[in-house]
């Protein structure tokens, strides 16, 4: 029984190793990544003391819109919306620290406040005093809290989204725990897992095509971007946000897919309770990423909001 004991467990042994083996999912060369995604018109920044990649089109005299990406993301998701802004604005998006082809943060610093300041010294080395900020989910929250915490360099703001709102065993003032399945996301990242997590974000899941898939897939095997977002992940501690957001002072758009699946449209009610000018448009069959969805629709609300 002792040697059939020790059998079954060298067998059990064998097979978890072989798993983890076809699990493992290392990082793909950066090299490789930016020779396929940081094509023109891509630039590399250093700003605050991280490589930012960015994308900065439009006439330079024109207005600046700053759009920034969601959790997980990169600056392609606005590629559509930035190629028909830029016929009359100029359109700034960068890969967030710790996402994309900027990769992780030297500082480690993953908060908010972090994100607010790189923001801020990005706009002062591209001599912006003022812009109009877009922000989706994640995005939206650095959004609205770069505009508390610098009112004067706001425009207009629109939120796509946002998050920043407790809920679902999430607390402020809180650090979250990483759960433990997170923490292998630097070691493994099973295509099905993530397929099954970015298609809730659509209300026609079609739209995530293979090359979309692709594209999201290859961002997260960025060199250390895993890494960071379990440090992200970690670090995420809400604010309350009614006191913050009611010292913005610009202009506010609530943009909001009916479909939302990842943050549900009845949270537009908490931001419009709290923002001292704000309004709300929805699309009844979109999800939570309205400007890869459908990115002609969507965008004519927010281009009239901007040229208001």
């Amino acid at each position: 029984m002792k040697l059939a004991a020790i059998v079954v467990a060298g067998v059990l042994l064998a097979v978890l190793i072989g798993a983890g083996a076809w699990l493992y999912a290392p990082d793909k060369p950066r090299a490789a990544l930016e020779a396929r995604y940081a094509n023109a018109p891509s630039q590399f920044l250093r700003v605050a003391g991280v490589r930012l990649h960015l994308r900065d089109t439009g006439p330079r005299g024109a207005p600046a819109v700053v759009l920034l990406h969601g959790f997980g993301a990169s600056l392609h998701t606005w590629e559509p919306w930035a190629q028909l802004l830029s016929a009359d604005r100029r359109v700034i998006r960068f890969d967030l620290p710790g996402f994309g082809l900027t990769g992780p943060d030297p500082t480690g610093d993953y908060t908010d406040a972090r994100s607010v300041e790189v923001l801020a010294a990005l706009m002062d080395e591209l001599g912006l005093p003022r812009a109009s900020v877009v922000g989706s989910s994640m995005g939206g929250r650095i959004a609205w809290s770069f505009a508390a915490a610098e009112p004067e360099r706001v425009d207009k703001l629109v939120l796509m989204a946002p998050d920043g709102f407790a809920g679902h065993g999430r607390e402020y003032g809180v650090a979250p725990k990483v759960p433990a399945m997170l923490r292998l996301l630097p070691y493994v990242l099973p295509a099905p897992l993530l397929r099954a997590s970015l298609a809730p974000a659509y209300g026609d899941p079609a739209v995530l095509t293979e090359e979309v898939f692709a594209r999201y897939r290859d961002m997260l095997l960025a060199p250390g971007v895993r890494q960071a977002i379990v440090a992200r992940t970690g670090q995420n501690v809400l604010a309350e946000p009614e006191p913050l957001l009611r010292r913005i002072r610009a202009p506010t758009l609530l943009v909001w897919g009916e479909k939302d699946a990842m943050i549900p449209f009845r949270n537009a009610a908490d931001y419009t309770g709290a923002l001292p000018d704000s309004s709300v448009v929805s699309f009844p069959e979109l999800g939570h990423v309205p400007h890869e969805e459908a990115p002609a629709r969507s965008l004519e609300p927010v281009r009239a909001f901007l040229m208001r």
